[in-house]
């Protein structure tokens, strides 16, 4: 499976989260703790907001940690949102159009997590998808059908609702198909001005997931952290896993459960399929 974080509030160099921290992506690209497996290697990708119109947008099936543009890029680019994530594949070829995060208008999308027996329902699910969205597919993955189901269930509209069709959808096809427990889903889901993130299984055992304390609170907790003077009170981050060692910087997102960034808050709420 893979890593991932998202971070909006003020806007900041990319480095400042990507490269800078003790577990950075990077280092989790090869080290992950709290992952299926230890290294993350089969591509990553970049996805950033700016003034220019819709996000920016870059993939390679390059190891994170290998690629020298990506630091170029992260070292020169400030952006208030950003996504990124690190690929280990689940069987899908390694191509740059299997690379998160996924990008649609303004919108992005990333996810940790697999559709079990995907090959036996690909069929069935992408039957699903908006005839006028079909050929904006552009892989093979699972996490890309996803995207596009929870499109064509209203994303833009009412994020929360869509991904809770899209779950059921998938739910309802794997029971057609005799398939248990299909979903294992941990996501990131942004416009640029806010940000979802969800974490389900339907058997349970989701992958983990972790959104930040406040930025006033861990200024009180770390008076002496100068990265924390470097960005605003509405800043926050949701992680597939903690980026530092430090107490109280990381509050575990429940099973089975949703949030919303928006502003100064995360507004926690519970997560269940809709059929």
């Amino acid at each position: 499976m893979c890593r991932w974080f998202a971070y909006i509030g003020s806007p900041v160099p990319i480095e400042t989260f990507l490269l800078q921290p003790g577990h950075s992506l990077i280092d989790q690209s090869l080290n992950a703790r709290m992952g299926v497996l230890t290294t993350n290697g089969d591509g990553f990708g970049l996805g950033w907001y700016n003034d220019i119109g819709g996000p920016g947008l870059y993939r390679s099936t390059a190891p994170a940690w290998n690629d020298q543009n990506l630091r170029e890029l992260a070292t020169h680019v400030t952006s208030h949102a950003f996504f990124a994530h690190i690929r280990a594949s689940t069987g899908t070829p390694i191509q740059q159009t299997n690379c998160h995060p996924f990008r649609h208008g303004r919108w992005l999308w990333m996810h940790n997590g697999v559709i079990r027996d995907f090959e036996r329902m690909h069929r069935d699910l992408v039957i699903e998808v908006d005839p006028k969205l079909f050929n904006n597919i552009q892989g093979s993955t699972d996490s890309e059908v996803m995207f596009y189901l929870a499109l064509t269930m209203g994303l833009t509209e009412n994020p929360i609702a869509a991904v809770e069709r899209m779950a059921g959808i998938v739910e309802q096809i794997a029971e057609r198909n005799g398939v248990e427990n299909p979903l294992k889903m941990s996501l990131a889901v942004s416009d640029g001005e806010r940000l979802w993130a969800f974490r389900y299984a339907s058997g349970g055992d989701a992958p983990s997931l972790f959104h930040t304390t406040d930025v006033e609170t861990l200024r009180i907790l770390y008076p002496d952290n100068p990265r924390l003077e470097e960005v605003s009170e509405s800043s926050r981050m949701i992680v597939s896993e903690p980026l530092t060692e430090f107490t109280g910087v990381w509050n575990e997102i429940e099973e089975s459960s949703c949030c919303i960034v928006q502003g100064t808050y995360i507004s926690p709420r519970s997560f269940e399929p809709c059929r």
